[in-house]
């Protein structure tokens, strides 16, 4: 059976892929610049240093808002009963952005400057090895918001299986970011990494998807229009 998306109009269809290529593309970048850095180190244990540290949090900060357009769309797209689902995905899709660019923000501007300063108990607060403030606040944002907000959004995808791909994938994004959360507790890290694949690596498959998604509709208008 097919779903209503009365609410859909083409305007939503351009800035929904439009927005959904931008997180791919963005997320594709910062996966290629973490790479680098990787490669940069003398040893696994060493920070990712500059500039592959600066250029990380750039497109954080770009990524995120563009999440939360992306998911205001999948609210528009959503047929009627289920637009519950799809409001409180935008919401906690608008909690993770706020918290993930103000911690990124202020690193990118201040952390260095009062790392410089000899602060004390810096790494306590503005260093992204646990435990710290910023990598605790960073945790909450992706593995606990972020992922709360791809399971709200998953109902929205039920017809045809293009569709039912993206909400399989949109559940596994997010019970893999849950499942990092359990490194917290534990302060074990490795684990916390299992959520990192859950938003770093099929979240963007989500949102690439979700363009196709986008396309097919309008191919599906098309052919209404013409018969």
């Amino acid at each position: 059976s097919e779903m209503s998306h009365e609410d859909f109009k083409p305007k939503h269809r351009i800035i929904g892929r439009t927005s959904v290529w931008t997180v791919f593309v963005l997320s594709v970048m910062y996966a290629f610049v973490t790479f680098l850095g990787f490669l940069s180190l003398k040893s696994s244990q060493d920070p990712i240093g500059e500039p592959f540290f600066t250029i990380m949090e750039i497109l954080i900060i770009l990524i995120s808002p563009v999440m939360v357009i992306s998911m205001v769309i999948v609210y528009v797209y959503s047929s009627t009963e289920l637009k519950l689902y799809s409001f409180i995905a935008v919401i906690f899709m608008i909690c993770m952005a706020v918290i993930s660019s103000g911690v990124h923000f202020v690193v990118l501007t201040v952390g260095h400057k009062i790392e410089a300063i000899g602060l004390s108990g810096f790494p306590l607060f503005f260093s992204f090895k646990w435990p710290s403030v910023v990598y605790a606040l960073d945790i909450l944002a992706w593995d606990w918001f972020f992922a709360l907000s791809m399971l709200f959004a998953a109902p929205v995808f039920k017809v045809g299986k293009l569709e039912k791909i993206v909400r399989i994938l949109m559940i596994i994004s997010g019970v893999l970011c849950l499942i990092g959360l359990i490194g917290v507790p534990l302060g074990n890290m490795q684990i916390r990494n299992i959520g990192i694949i859950g938003y770093g690596v099929v979240a963007p498959i989500v949102f690439l998807l979700l363009s196709k998604v986008f396309k097919l509709h309008s191919i599906a208008d098309s052919d209404k229009a013409k018969s």
